[in-house]
């Protein structure tokens, strides 16, 4: 299988580290889809990463979808979501408080790199920069009463967002006020598998 995207993009390093744990062999091609624009369309013409190639040419993408295929290959002792109805809907509850901020740090990043200063509408950021604010309180009060295997799907994708969130957005969140976020990450950080792909 191939992995196209760059590292700096956290759906494709959520989908990197989860490769690496479910034990799948794999190639990156770190592909921008800005600067290597021609080349990665050569690869998938919709230029989104990350994308994922299988071994017989097909072309996945979305990161949520590369990772709900991931999971049907995966043997039981791999999987990295529950297969129990309540567990699974336990687990996909901070999933989805995860990808909304990590959602709402990539539309804040967009608009302020890639939108001219004179064009940025401040009520959407406020409006999104709320968001994001309400994912990762939800989140950090699901931290709080975690209990049991803590690399998993929910987990690794919290992870990975908060790191991207912190590089991105340094000073945009009081990280004091978020001790069991911090705590998490910097503990998932230190896993061979999140030191393997490195946030950029």
């Amino acid at each position: 299988m191939k992995l196209v995207g760059m590292l700096d993009s956290p759906y494709v390093r959520r989908v990197a580290i989860s490769l690496e744990l479910h034990g799948v062999q794999f190639v990156h091609e770190p592909l921008s889809v800005f600067s290597t624009y021609a080349e990665f369309a050569q690869i998938n013409p919709v230029v989104k990463a990350p994308t994922l190639v299988l071994d017989d040419g097909t072309v996945l993408m979305d990161s949520s979808l590369i990772l709900d295929y991931l999971e049907t290959l995966a043997p039981t002792d791999k999987k990295l979501l529950p297969h129990t109805p309540d567990a699974r809907a336990q687990h996909l509850q901070v999933l989805g408080l995860a990808l909304a901020a990590c959602e709402k740090t990539v539309q804040i990043v967009y608009e302020h790199h890639l939108r001219p200063a004179e064009k940025q509408h401040e009520p959407w950021l406020e409006r999104v920069t709320e968001q994001l604010l309400a994912a990762y309180s939800l989140l950090e009060k699901h931290l709080a009463q975690a209990t049991g295997d803590y690399l998993n799907q929910a987990a690794l994708t919290a992870a990975v967002t908060w790191s991207f969130t912190q590089l991105k957005l340094p000073t945009l969140l009081n990280a004091d006020a978020f001790p069991n976020l911090q705590r998490h990450a910097r503990q998932l950080e230190q896993h061979p598998a999140f030191k393997q792909y490195p946030i950029e």
